[in-house]
């Protein structure tokens, strides 16, 4: 489980991120139909960038990778105001 920590001067919180969860978003965002309406977004903005297709079977080892190391950091930063947020698996 992925957990994004957030601490601000008048609250914290967290929120648990599933691996399943995980899973699904990156399935999304693969999808040709979304790839399709970024790249149109870009292009209307005038921009000369495309976003690259990315296959979901090179995405899967990514996500079975990182479910196996608990506890690792991927995340941490601390803001002049006092905002910190960590990300950690």
């Amino acid at each position: 489980m992925l957990k994004v920590k957030v601490k601000t001067k008048d609250r914290n919180f967290s929120v648990p991120v599933p691996y399943a969860l995980l899973t699904m978003i990156s399935a999304i965002l693969t999808s040709k139909r979304i790839l399709r309406y970024v790249n149109k977004v870009i292009e209307k903005k005038g921009k000369h960038f495309k976003v690259p297709k990315i296959d979901r079977k090179d995405l899967r080892p990514l996500v079975h990778a990182l479910s196996e190391q608990k506890g690792l950091v991927l995340v941490e930063t601390r803001l002049k105001d006092g905002t910190e947020v960590t990300v950690r698996l």
